[in-house]
C-alpha cells in the first residue's frame, strides 16, 4: 500500500501525466492517468512480463510498434447500450461507424499477435488479445452495412436497397424533365445558376429574383442577398411529393437497420468491451515502452528481501524528461535530445546491501540528498505500477507492501500544524503498519525543532526501525546521526559529494562516508554577502563546532574512491567488450572454415557421383580436408586461450554437461552474481551452479540403430558396393577416431523454413566432423516444427535414420539424427 500522501509526495500523478502524454487515444490516456501500484507481487510480475512480450511483439521483423493509431473512444456509446439496452437507446451511424473502426483495428492486432509463434514467444499478450473472444458477427455486420464514409450501404436490408433504388431513378427523372423545360420554354436566363438543387428534401430550380412571376410555381426559400429564390415549378410538385415519401421510407428503413445493429451490439456487448480493452491495454503498453526509450528505463524485477536492494545508476525520471523538454525547447536535434539529457542528469547507485535496513545520507545543502530519497521512492511506486524505470541492468528492488514518504514542508497555518508536529503525526500514523516489507522515507526528520532533542528523536526511530526490518533512507544535517550511521550495526552512512574548489554539488553518492553541510559555502553561492558568511565562520569557531577540515578530507578521499571506481567499471566495459569483439572475430572466421570445407566436401561428392574419382581417391582427399580441417580447429583453440580477454565462462546458447547429472543442456540465462546459470536439458529447466558444469566435449555414445516403435523415418540406403570397397571403407573407419564430439542444434522459437536452413547446416559440420549422431532439440509446442523437421529429415542423404528422444533425454521435445 501506498498512502496517497505518499504518491503525492513523490509527484506520481505527474508520472502519470506523462505517461499520458506518450498514449495515442483518449481512452489509453484515461487508463494511465488511474494508473495505481498493485496490491499483490504476482500481479507486479505479470504486468512486467506483459509488457516485456510487447516489447517483444512490436521488435519482431517488419514492426517498429503494437500497430495502433488514434482509435475513437466508444466507451461511452457502450456504457449507454449496457444501461439503457438496445430498445431504449437513440443511435446515429457515427457511433457504429467509430466501434466498426475499433473492431476492425483490434482484429487485426489480435491476428498479428495470435501467429505461430506467439504462443511461446508473448503467450499472455495472446491471452490479452483472445479472452474474452472479440465479436466476429458483429464486426462483419458493420462491415456490411457501414460504408467507408461512414454511411449506410444500400445493401443493409433489401428494402432500403430498393428505396434508394428508387429515389436515384426520380433524380434522373427530374433532371431530364428540367431540361426539357428549360429548352422548351428557354428559361435559362431567368435561373441564376443553371444547376437544379434542393432544399427542404425538394428538388428546385435557382430562380433570379427579377423573373419569380415569370412562371407558376412554388417559392421556398431565398438566399441571404435576396437576388436569388428557390423556385419549385408545378411540373415538379407531384414528382417532389413522392420524393418525400421516399425519403421518409429511407429514414424509418435506416431506423431500423440501426436498431438491428443495436440488438447485435447487446447481444455481444461483452465482445466489444473486449476490444476496446484490447487497444486500451496495447496503447497503454506502447506508452510505457515509449517513456522507457525517452528516459532509458527497464523493468526493474522483484527480489526477496534478503537479497538487498540494488538501483543501479538511476535518474529521477521527471528530471530526464524535463530536461529533455528544455533540449527540444532549446532546437537540439531530436537524435541528441536523449543521449544529452541523460548525460546532464546525473546516475545515482542506491544500494541496500544483504542485512542492511538503513542508509543515512549526508552532504552539503542542494547537494541532491531529497533527489536521492524520491528518485528511490518513485522508482518503487513505477514498479509496483508495473513501470519501468530509469536504471541499469541488473537493478533489483524487495517486495514492498507499504511505502511512507515524509519529504517536504507539512505545515498547515489553518490547522495550526508546524512542520515537525506534521512529520510526527503522519509517522505515528503509519507507524502500526510497518514491518520487513516497508520502506521508509525520511527528509530531515526532527529538524523542526531543539537541533539535541530532534537528532536523539531520529536515532530513536531509527533504532525502532531497524528492529521492525523495516528499510530506511534518511537524509540529515544532525551530526549525531553522522556518528549513528558510522557505529549502528545494520545501518550505513552515504554522502552527497562536494567538489570544495568550485564549491559545486557533484551529485556523486560515496558509501560508507559522511559529508558537510557546506551550508556556509551554499550561502555565498547563493548571494549572501561574504561579511555575513565570514562572521558566521568566526562564531562556528567560537563554538568549538567546526569539524569541516576532517569532513573535507574525507570528502576528498572519498572523491578519489569515486573516481577509481569509475575508471575500474570502465576498465571492465573495455575488457567485455574487447571478449565480445574476439569471440564475434573467432566466430566469423570457424563459419567462414566450415563453408570453406563444406564447398570443398561437396565438389568432392559430386566428383564421385559423377566418377570423376574412384571411391578410395575420395576417401583419401575427405581424410586430408578433416585434418586440414582439425589442424584449424587446434589452432583456434591455441589463440583464445592466448588471446582471449577474460570474460564470463558461460554465455546464453552454450552447450555444456552437468558433472553431477552426466547430462548435456544448453545454458538460456546467466546470473553471475549468484554463480548460476539456467540450463535447457532436453525441455527442462532448472538453475545450476557454474563449479559443476563444463562445456560440452563429452563423447558421445556410440551410434546404435533406432528403438523398435520409435523410428520415424528411414532414408533410402544407397546400393551394396564391391567387397573390395568395402573393405577399404572399414580400413578408413578404423582409422577414424573412435570417440566422437556430442553435438546438438535447437531449433526452438524458429519458423519452418529457418529451422530447416540451421538444421542442414548443423548436420553439414556434424557430417565432416565424423559425428553419428545428432541431437535436434524442437520443443513439443503444437507439434508443427518437429513434423516439418521429420519431413525434411527423410529426404536428406547424410540421414541414416531418426527417432523421438527417450524420455530422460527430452522425449518428444527432441529428435536423435543418426548419421551415415
Amino acid at each position: 500500500m501506498i498512502h496517497t500522501r505518499t504518491l503525492h509526495a513523490l509527484e506520481f500523478d505527474r508520472i502519470l501525466q506523462r505517461l499520458a502524454g506518450f498514449c495515442l487515444s483518449d481512452s489509453g490516456r484515461e487508463r494511465a492517468l488511474n494508473l495505481q501500484p498493485l496490491a499483490e507481487e504476482q500481479d507486479v510480475t505479470e504486468a512486467q512480463k506483459l509488457y516485456d512480450e510487447s516489447r517483444t511483439f512490436a521488435a519482431r521483423p517488419g514492426s517498429g510498434d503494437l500497430g495502433l493509431g488514434n482509435f475513437p473512444d466508444v466507451s461511452a456509446f457502450l456504457e449507454l447500450i449496457g444501461t439503457r439496452g438496445a430498445g431504449n437507446a437513440r443511435y446515429d451511424t457515427d457511433a457504429f461507424w467509430a466501434l466498426r473502426s475499433v473492431l476492425a483495428t483490434a482484429m487485426k492486432v489480435r491476428d498479428a499477435i495470435c501467429q505461430p509463434e506467439g504462443e511461446e514467444q508473448w503467450p499472455r499478450l495472446r491471452a490479452l488479445a483472445t479472452n474474452p473472444p472479440l465479436p466476429e458477427n458483429l464486426h462483419a455486420a458493420l462491415q456490411r452495412c457501414l460504408g467507408d464514409d461512414g454511411n449506410l450501404r444500400d445493401e443493409s436490408s433489401p428494402e432500403l436497397f430498393q428505396v434508394r433504388v428508387e429515389l436515384r431513378s426520380l433524380h434522373q427523372t427530374a433532371l431530364r424533365k428540367v431540361r426539357s423545360y428549360a429548352e422548351r420554354y428557354n428559361i435559362l436566363a431567368y435561373l441564376q445558376d443553371e444547376f437544379m438543387t434542393l432544399s427542404s428534401d425538394r428538388y428546385v430550380l435557382p430562380f433570379k429574383a427579377t423573373y419569380k412571376n415569370k412562371l407558376q410555381g412554388i417559392i421556398h426559400d431565398w438566399s441571404q442577398t435576396g437576388e436569388t429564390c428557390y423556385f419549385e415549378p408545378m411540373f415538379l410538385v407531384e414528382l417532389n411529393n413522392r420524393i418525400q415519401e421516399l425519403k421518409r421510407e429511407e429514414r424509418e428503413e435506416e431506423r431500423r437497420v440501426l436498431l438491428y445493429l443495436g440488438n447485435l451490439l447487446e447481444g455481444q456487448l461483452d465482445g466489444a468491451r473486449a476490444a476496446v480493452r484490447l487497444l486500451t491495454e496495447l496503447d497503454l503498453l506502447q506508452a510505457k515502452a515509449r517513456m522507457a526509450d525517452a528516459c532509458g528505463a527497464r523493468m526493474v524485477p522483484v527480489t526477496p528481501v534478503s537479497e538487498g536492494l540494488l538501483l543501479a545508476e538511476a535518474r529521477h525520471p521527471l528530471l530526464v524528461l524535463a530536461e529533455q523538454d528544455a533540449l527540444a525547447a532549446r532546437g537540439t536535434a531530436p537524435h541528441q535530445v536523449r543521449a544529452q539529457s541523460m548525460n546532464r542528469i546525473h546516475p545515482v547507485d542506491l544500494v541496500f546491501r544483504p542485512g542492511e535496513r538503513a542508509v543515512i545520507v549526508t552532504g552539503g545543502n542542494a547537494g541532491g540528498k531529497t533527489v536521492c530519497l524520491k528518485t528511490l521512492g518513485l522508482c518503487v511506486a513505477m514498479t509496483l505500477a508495473g513501470l519501468p524505470v530509469p536504471a541499469k541492468a541488473g537493478s533489483h528492488l524487495p517486495w514492498f507492501t507499504r511505502v511512507d514518504a515524509f519529504i517536504g514542508d507539512e505545515q498547515s497555518l489553518e490547522a495550526n500544524v508546524s512542520t515537525f508536529t506534521a512529520q510526527i503525526e503522519h509517522l505515528a500514523k503509519a507507524w502500526k503498519h510497518l514491518d520487513l516489507s516497508g520502506l521508509v522515507l525520511l527528509d530531515e526528520f526532527g529538524s523542526g525543532t531543539d537541533p539535541a532533542q530532534g537528532a536523539a528523536l531520529a536515532q530513536a526511530v531509527l533504532d525502532e526501525l531497524l528492529a521492525k526490518q523495516t528499510f530506511v533512507l534518511t537524509a540529515t544535517h544532525f551530526p549525531a546521526l553522522k556518528g549513528y550511521a558510522l557505529a549502528k550495526e545494520g545501518a550505513r552512512a552515504a554522502s552527497m559529494l562536494f567538489d570544495l574548489n568550485t564549491h559545486k554539488p557533484l551529485y556523486i553518492l560515496a558509501y560508507d562516508q559522511v559529508g558537510a553541510s557546506q551550508a556556509l559555502d551554499v550561502a555565498r553561492e547563493h548571494g549572501l554577502p561574504e561579511s555575513i558568511v565570514a562572521r558566521a565562520r568566526h562564531y562556528l569557531l567560537q563554538d568549538g563546532e567546526d569539524t569541516s577540515a576532517l569532513l573535507a578530507k574525507l570528502n576528498d578521499l572519498a572523491k578519489e574512491r569515486s573516481e577509481e571506481l569509475r575508471r575500474l567499471k570502465e576498465e571492465e566495459a573495455r575488457a567485455r567488450n574487447a571478449a565480445a569483439r574476439y569471440r564475434e572475430r573467432l566466430e566469423t572466421d570457424r563459419r567462414k572454415l566450415y563453408e570453406e570445407v563444406r564447398a570443398r566436401a561437396q565438389e568432392l561428392m559430386q566428383a564421385w557421383k559423377e566418377d570423376k574419382i574412384t571411391h578410395k581417391q575420395a576417401l583419401r582427399q575427405m581424410a586430408a580436408l578433416r585434418a586440414d580441417l582439425a589442424k584449424e580447429q587446434q589452432k583456434e583453440q591455441e589463440q583464445a586461450g592466448q588471446q582471449a580477454p577474460a570474460a564470463a565462462v558461460f554465455s546464453p546458447g552454450d552447450s555444456v554437461t552437468h558433472t553431477v547429472f552426466r547430462k548435456k543442456g544448453v545454458v538460456t540465462d546467466v546470473d553471475a552474481k549468484r554463480g548460476k546459470v539456467r540450463l535447457d536439458m532436453g525441455g527442462v529447466s532448472l538453475w545450476a551452479d557454474m563449479d559443476v558444469l563444463k562445456p560440452s566435449v563429452v563423447p558421445a555414445p556410440q551410434a546404435t540403430s533406432p528403438q523398435p516403435g520409435r523410428v520415424f523415418g528411414r532414408v533410402r540406403e544407397r546400393p551394396q558396393e564391391s567387397a573390395a570397397t568395402a573393405a577399404s571403407d572399414a580400413s578408413a573407419q578404423s582409422a577414424r577416431h573412435a570417440a566422437q564430439a556430442a553435438f546438438s542444434v535447437d531449433l526452438r522459437g524458429l519458423r519452418a523454413d529457418e529451422a530447416i536452413d540451421r538444421l542442414q547446416a548443423s548436420l553439414d559440420k556434424a557430417y565432416l566432423a565424423e559425428m553419428k549422431e545428432v541431437e535436434v532439440v524442437h520443443g513439443r509446442g503444437t507439434g508443427a516444427l518437429r513434423k516439418a523437421v521429420h519431413a525434411w529429415l527423410g529426404t536428406c542423404s547424410q540421414v541414416a535414420g531418426f527417432s523421438l528422444a527417450p524420455a530422460d533425454r527430452g522425449g518428444d521435445g527432441m529428435t536423435i539424427v543418426t548419421l551415415r
